[in-house]
C-alpha cells in the first residue's frame, strides 16, 4: 500500500462516518491518526455529544469486530477478561473470553469503574495480550481501545490512574456542536425513534483488518529526521522541567508523538514528518499526561495553556 492509498482510505473512512455523524471532523482525524499509529484514544465530551455513536461508526466503517464495555462501579476484572469455568460433563477448564477480545473495544464512561478493574487494561493496551491462571492469549496488533467518559461529572467515578492515562495516545475533548451542526443533527435524528445505529445510517465496511494492516505498514515508512527527533525529545523533556509542573510527561510519550506524527504525514501524503505534525499532535499526546503543581493550581493555570506555552518556547528545527 502506497501513502496516496493511505490517504484515499482515510477519505473513504472520513465519507462514512460522515454518513452518520455531524461535525467531529477533527476528532475523526484524530482516531484515524492513532489507528495508523496503533494508540489507544480517551474522549472526554459532555453527555450526549456522540461519543459513543462516534467509536461505533468508526468501528462500522473499519470493518472490524467491535466489542463494548458499559464500566460500572461493581464490574469486576473477570468481566472484563474473561476467566477459566469448570465444565463438570468434561471435568475440565474451559476458558470463557470476556468482552476484550475484540478488534475495536469501547470502553464506554471508562472512569465509572474502581482503579482494581480499569487496572484489567493494562496489560491489554500494553502488550496486546490477556494472562488468565498463567497463560497469555493474544489480541490483534490492531487491537485499539476508545474509552469516553463525562468530565463534569464527580459523584460516582474514580479519576484514571497515571499508569492509565499513560496508556493512551490521545486524549480528545470533543466539544458541542455549532449551531449549523446542532440544527442539522435534529433534521437528521429528531424524526427517529429508538437507538441510533449505524447501519441504519448507511454506515458499511469500507477497510478490513489486511487493510489496516497494511495501512499501517505504510506509515512505517515515513522518514522520522534527526532533527524531528530531537524536537520531539527537547519538548517532552521540558515537560519535565516546567516550575508549573508536578509531573511531566514519559519516554513513552515521546514515542507515542513521535509514531502518531508519521501517521500525522502519511495522512497528509507525506513520506516525511514535518514540525508542524508535532506541534499539532502535541496538546492531545500531552494533556492527559501533566499534573500542574499545587502553585499553578492556586494561580488558576490550565495544562492547555501550558502545553501552547512549551511548543511556543521549544525551538523547532527549520
Amino acid at each position: 500500500m502506497t501513502l496516496a492509498d493511505v490517504g484515499q482510505l482515510a477519505d473513504a473512512i472520513r465519507a462514512e462516518v460522515g454518513k452518520a455523524v455531524v461535525g467531529q471532523a477533527e476528532t475523526v482525524d484524530a482516531l484515524l491518526v492513532a489507528l495508523l499509529a496503533q494508540g489507544h484514544v480517551l474522549l472526554e465530551g459532555p453527555p450526549g455529544t456522540a461519543k459513543t455513536f462516534l467509536a461505533q461508526c468508526f468501528a462500522a466503517s473499519l470493518g472490524l469486530d467491535f466489542g463494548r464495555i458499559q464500566f460500572t462501579p461493581d464490574l469486576m476484572p473477570g468481566d472484563i477478561l474473561g476467566s477459566n469455568l469448570f465444565n463438570f460433563q468434561t471435568s475440565q477448564f474451559t476458558l470463557t473470553r470476556g468482552p476484550i477480545f475484540t478488534e475495536l473495544l469501547l470502553a464506554d464512561e471508562i472512569n465509572r469503574t474502581p482503579p482494581k478493574t480499569q487496572a484489567a487494561l493494562l496489560e491489554a493496551m500494553q502488550e496486546r495480550r490477556v494472562t488468565l491462571d498463567g497463560t497469555a492469549h493474544p489480541l490483534p496488533d490492531h487491537f485499539l481501545v476508545v474509552a469516553t467518559q463525562n468530565p463534569i461529572e464527580s459523584q460516582g467515578v474514580y479519576p484514571l490512574p497515571e499508569a492509565q492515562l499513560d496508556r493512551f495516545l490521545f486524549k480528545l475533548l470533543v466539544p458541542y456542536p455549532s449551531a449549523a451542526e446542532e440544527a442539522r443533527i435534529v433534521a437528521t435524528f429528531g424524526e427517529r425513534a429508538g437507538p441510533q445505529r449505524p447501519a441504519d445510517l448507511g454506515v458499511g465496511p469500507v477497510a478490513d483488518a489486511a487493510t489496516i494492516a497494511a495501512a499501517a505498514r505504510a506509515v512505517k515508512g515515513v522518514t522520522l529526521a534527526e532533527s524531528v527527533i530531537d524536537y520531539v525529545v527537547r519538548l517532552v523533556r521540558a515537560t519535565r522541567e516546567s516550575a508549573d509542573l508536578a509531573s511531566g510527561a514519559s519516554p513513552r510519550a515521546a514515542v507515542l508523538l513521535a509514531n502518531a506524527a508519521r501517521a500525522r504525514a502519511a495522512l497528509a501524503g507525506r513520506d516525511y514528518v514535518l514540525p508542524d505534525d508535532v506541534k499539532a499532535l502535541a496538546a492531545p499526546a500531552l494533556r492527559h499526561r501533566l499534573l500542574l503543581s499545587p502553585a499553578a493550581e492556586i494561580e488558576g493555570k490550565a495544562v492547555e495553556a501550558l502545553v501552547a506555552e512549551l511548543v511556543e518556547s521549544t525551538e523547532a528545527p527549520r
